[in-house]
């Protein structure tokens, strides 16, 4: 009787947990997509829907955040000093990024393969866009997050200044605990969002098109999982946290990127999560908008061994002098990576026609299977800014507790 209990238990547990629907859906996607690929086309609108809504939450859930972080502190140092300590980390660790990626691709030599049997695709598009160069004001004017983050930072510190600061921020509190409520509820349709993300990627694509270039996707995978374990999990074990309890703890929002190739799919769900374990809102609204424009751990990785990918495709030999030169140019240029599809892609091309010596219809040869390494560029992005906060809530002197989070709608 007990065991029949227990089992029942299990078995409801099971199939009420979001994760494992997430995880189907992901199956389900991959199956038709590669079984009946124009339905999977189709399903395209079903995935952009799913993040078009989570969309939606973003710049509420960002601004609240924000201004509850700030106006509710009345520490205006702090704001500055978590600032600093987050784009002081943010470029280290990105940087530190781009040197491993060079580094495994010098290493593993991904590009050593005959070209001839490569899936050659357009690449005009992103061609054409290298000459213009990386424009801050453009990059500003196009990145909703950072402009958001801008105008919540002033509403935050003028909010600090007004009489009456303790009732809008009770209501402005209120607000957000509405809007989280929403969100919870929006995201019972994450499975709906991954099956389509998926089964769109596979038919579109094809799994046909991962063989040849199965190199440089082994490649890549590797090294991001290398990078979470050994470098951010480093960095979390320094602060005695373990980097395994914490993926384990945004295993949800980790299968949803990966069903969508979207981090932002996930982004108001990680900010609820964090605070939660003990980051503050200041951090939590500081740090993880700022991380999704400048703490492109995955994509930095992606970046440089691509660059070095193509090299070793057309036997380009590149001097040490040039070596440095790329990775001055991505600490730059990999910035502007961010919210905008195909934005790596121009990356890859201002940085090829910087250097003069890699030809730039090399990217042709990348567009098929790009759409496959999105996955891992979009989850070591996430996990990257994930571990960003807790950082700088742990130098902040806040407790973090993985092990038992609290329940924020209590408070």
């Amino acid at each position: 009787m007990n065991f029949t209990s227990k089992t029942k238990r299990i078995f409801f547990s099971i199939i009420t947990n979001l994760t494992f629907w997430v995880l189907i859906a992901i199956l389900l996607g991959i199956f038709v997509g590669h079984n009946h690929p124009d339905t999977g086309v189709r399903m395209k609108i079903v995935g952009d829907g799913f993040i078009s809504i989570i969309k939606v939450f973003i710049i509420p859930i960002i601004f609240l955040t924000i201004v509850l972080g700030i106006g509710g502190m009345g520490d205006l140092k702090k704001v500055g000093r978590i600032g600093v300590k987050s784009l002081l980390y943010f470029e280290i660790v990105s940087t530190l990024a781009l040197v491993i990626g060079i580094f495994v691709g010098y290493l593993a030599q991904p590009g050593k393969i005959d070209k001839s049997g490569l899936d050659i695709q357009d690449a005009s598009k992103y061609t054409q866009s290298s000459g213009e160069g990386f424009n801050w004001v453009s990059f500003f004017m196009s990145n909703a997050t950072l402009q958001v983050l801008f105008v919540a930072i002033i509403v935050g510190i003028l909010l600090n200044y007004h009489a009456k600061r303790e009732q809008i921020v009770a209501f402005l509190y209120k607000c957000s605990k509405v809007v989280f409520k929403a969100l919870k509820y929006v995201m019972y349709l994450a499975p709906i969002g991954a099956f389509g993300g998926m089964a769109y990627t596979v038919g579109k694509f094809g799994l046909h098109t991962l063989i040849p270039l199965g190199k440089l996707m082994l490649t890549v995978y590797v090294t991001m999982f290398i990078f979470i374990f050994l470098v951010l999990g480093g960095v979390l074990k320094y602060y005695k946290i373990n980097i395994w309890h914490f993926i384990k703890y945004i295993k949800e929002e980790l299968l949803i990127v990966l069903g969508t190739s979207s981090s932002e799919a996930a982004l108001p769900n990680l900010m609820d999560k964090l605070e939660k374990i003990g980051c503050s809102k200041s951090v939590v609204g500081l740090v993880v908008p700022t991380g999704y424009s400048f703490n492109l751990d995955g994509t930095s990785i992606y970046l440089s061994m691509a660059i070095i990918f193509l090299a070793q495709l057309y036997n380009v030999q590149l001097s040490i002098g040039e070596i440095f030169t790329i990775i001055g140019l991505l600490m730059i240029t990999s910035k502007g990576a961010a919210g905008v599809t195909g934005s790596g892609f121009i990356v890859l091309a201002s940085t090829l026609t910087a250097i003069h010596k890699i030809p730039l219809e090399g990217l042709a040869f990348l567009l098929g299977v790009d759409k496959f390494m999105s996955e891992a560029r979009a989850i070591t992005n996430f996990i990257g800014n994930g571990v960003a906060t807790i950082v700088i809530s742990k130098s902040e002197g806040e407790i973090i507790h993985l092990e038992k989070p609290m329940d924020v709608e209590k408070e």
